[in-house]
């Protein structure tokens, strides 16, 4: 099970004042202080694969075409622009997305992130809803 409250507190109180363009590696080693491991991967874009074989959920890729609030915990991976070919990565802390810096102005890291637009992916770790021993009345039955 991943705690995401640990991964959260790990990545913030690592980050620094500026890029220091280690944000997988940072990303990575906040999600594994969690209590989960990642395979590691040269480029931050292809986390994706990895974040899923250890229970995160892909809620969408690219921009969301629907309404979304971000959580503590939600991981973006951002696909690769010209100049920065292995892509970014970063964690949604409940205030600011962090990498190995914290990210004032959204998920995209930089100035040339945001005039390029990529696509993205947001991954959120997948939770188990305890249900009631018993049906309680007005419960509905799974099948």
């Amino acid at each position: 099970m991943w705690d995401k409250d640990k991964a959260v507190e790990y990545l913030t109180t690592h980050a620094s004042d500026h890029s220091l363009g280690r944000c997988a590696e940072y990303t990575r080693q906040a999600i594994e202080a969690g209590g989960v491991t990642l395979q590691r991967h040269n480029s931050a874009k292809d986390y994706g694969p990895s974040l899923i074989k250890v229970g995160f959920v892909a809620l969408f890729e690219s921009s969301p075409d629907t309404f979304y609030f971000h959580q503590a915990g939600d991981v973006a991976i951002v696909q690769p622009i010209k100049g920065h070919p292995h892509g970014h990565m970063c964690m949604y802390n409940g205030a600011n997305w962090v990498s190995d810096f914290v990210q004032y102005r959204g998920v995209y890291p930089g100035p040339s992130y945001r005039k390029a637009n990529p696509p993205f992916a947001v991954y959120r770790y997948k939770t188990i809803f305890d249900l009631p021993d018993r049906p309680t009345e007005g419960s509905m039955m799974l099948a």
